[in-house]
């Protein structure tokens, strides 16, 4: 049985929604989103590019967003 649910493509979702909210949170460099927020610039680069992360990462991002986890995941996860 095939699972819809791969890591890879979970990982590129979560990282294309980062990438959407911060633009939209008026941050055109991912860069200086990080550093406002006191987060590896390097290690926010590979977020968004899907690369693996902690969930307590995730939900540090989340936080520095000002959105709940809810809000969050309300688009960009149901393809």
């Amino acid at each position: 049985m095939a699972s819809e649910f791969s890591k890879e493509k979970v990982l590129k979702k979560l990282g294309k929604r980062i990438k959407e909210i911060r633009i939209s949170k008026g941050y055109s460099s991912y860069e200086y989103f990080a550093y406002e927020h006191n987060i590896s610039r390097a290690q926010f680069g590979r977020y968004e590019r899907g690369e693996d992360l902690r969930f307590s990462t995730l939900v540090r991002i989340i936080e520095a967003f000002d959105m709940s986890l809810e809000e969050f995941f309300s688009e960009g996860f149901n393809d």
